[in-house]
């Protein structure tokens, strides 16, 4: 009798003490700290700029707990962009990547291995207002109904740098620049005369002399929209306007007027040093020629031609987006979509432009700018955002969007120098680079349109079931 006494007594206290370690369980789970979800982000800046990158990131990762960016520089632009597709083909793409605008087509043809930002921001209950996004940035990664296909991030325009202690010498007004192509054969002439060894010299010389040419004077680069509008674009730049151009630079190319400095961004240093007194290049080279430079110099719009009616227009822009990468989970997404939308804040936009010298992407960050007073005391960095606002985009001015642009650009560049060197007049010029890259955009077409109709095949058979 006893010992049945003792265990019914353990039994009921039992029942008390089952109920205390559960509700003790409970209380420690609600304790426990959830993981982050973490966000694997690769990039292509490096040295002061990727430095930004990882304080914008860092700056995200303290402002809250559930999401994790891990920034990872990959190399420079094509090193990137090779990497993630050896990452797509071997199912470890990153979450978000930079991408180039060169690279742009390249990721829409990619169709599944993307997921198009509207798409993600809609998904997570954030969408991104398009209007809200700078009209020729915006309209360079959407697509065809004006949708976002990626997140526009560091963004730039080419402007013309000139050397005021080099005009002061030669007599010219340090305030102002040429406006016209027409004003600057006296300008180049009086800087060469006061003993500059350069007059004018440029930058990536495809992308800001004929590439921008063409838009800043509202001309037709390529058909289907400059390709914005279809894969199957043909060249077609070798108009009135190029033609003039060329061959004018090509005049003064051999009266000293105007230096090759290579296809790269040789031109800078040459300017830096005050070897020579002009340069067309990026806007975002304003804050390293700023430091590098031991003179004072100007920005100015670039110039254009006053006899074409509709210039001058709006120039392109050139940089990178952020693309979202397919086959994440839905929590993934939603964390994806916290940074995408801390990153299109307008302070952490405006943050971002004061400090790099890119355009600011949306037009409440260039406002926030603007109301600080900023462009008071940097008004270079004003210049290219005003040629970006100058006029609503344009069928030939929205962007250049086609595939193997990055092979293209070298066959106009080599073409390019082939006048230079006396072997090609500038009309035989223009016409190979059309006939060379429209052998490349032929390709490009056809290793596309196979993805197109199983795309189609697939759509069909999904239909069926």
């Amino acid at each position: 009798m006893f010992r049945v006494a003792i265990a019914l007594m353990a039994a009921l206290l039992a029942v008390p003490l089952a109920a205390a370690e559960k509700t003790a369980a409970k209380k420690t789970a609600a304790h426990k700290t959830v993981a982050p979800t973490q966000i694997q982000f690769w990039h292509a800046m490096s040295g002061a700029r990727g430095a930004e990158i990882d304080a914008l990131v860092a700056r995200f990762n303290a402002s809250q707990k559930k999401v994790r960016v891990v920034a990872t520089y990959k190399g420079p632009y094509d090193v990137v962009e090779r990497e993630l597709f050896a990452a797509v083909r071997d199912k470890k793409a990153p979450h978000l990547v930079q991408i180039y605008e060169l690279g742009t087509a390249d990721m829409i043809a990619a169709r599944d291995a993307v997921k198009p930002i509207w798409r993600l921001m809609v998904e997570a209950g954030t969408p991104l207002k398009h209007d809200a996004f700078v009209p020729p940035v915006a309209a360079y990664f959407s697509d065809s109904k004006g949708r976002l296909l990626a997140l526009p991030f560091n963004t730039s325009t080419p402007v013309l740098y000139y050397n005021k202690d080099a005009f002061r010498k030669a007599g010219l007004d340090p305030e102002h620049a040429p406006k016209t192509w027409y004003q600057m054969p006296q300008a180049l002439r009086a800087v060469l005369d006061a003993g500059a060894k350069c007059a004018l010299t440029t930058t990536w010389p495809s992308w800001v002399l004929v590439e921008n040419m063409g838009a800043w004077h509202n001309q037709p680069f390529a058909t289907e929209d400059n390709g914005m509008d279809g894969n199957d674009a043909r060249l077609n730049f070798n108009t009135r306007l190029m033609v003039r151009w060329v061959s004018m630079l090509a005049s003064w190319y051999k009266a000293g007027y105007f230096s090759w400095s290579g296809r790269g961004n040789a031109a800078e240093t040459r300017f830096a040093s005050g070897e020579c007194a002009l340069l067309t290049a990026s806007s975002s080279s304003y804050a390293e020629l700023r430091r590098a430079a031991r003179f004072d110099f100007g920005v100015a719009q670039l110039p254009y031609y006053d006899d074409f009616p509709d210039a001058p227009q709006n120039t392109l822009i050139g940089g990178a987006a952020l693309w979202a990468m397919g086959g994440k989970t839905r929590v993934e997404y939603r964390a994806m979509a916290k940074f995408i939308a801390y990153l299109a804040q307008p302070d952490v936009q405006a943050h971002w432009h004061q400090t790099t010298g890119y355009v600011p992407i949306t037009k409440a960050a260039y406002e926030l700018t603007e109301k600080s007073g900023f462009y008071l005391s940097h008004p270079g960095h004003q210049v290219a955002v005003r040629q970006l606002l100058l006029r609503n985009p344009t069928r030939e001015s929205k962007g250049i969007r086609l595939g193997h642009f990055l092979q293209i650009r070298a066959i106009i560049e080599d073409e390019l120098e082939a006048v230079w060197a006396d072997r090609a007049t500038p009309i035989d010029a223009l016409n190979a680079a059309v006939e060379r890259g429209n052998t490349l955009l032929s390709q490009f077409d056809r290793a596309t349109k196979p993805a197109k109709k199983k795309a189609a095949k697939g759509r069909k058979t999904s239909a069926a079931k």
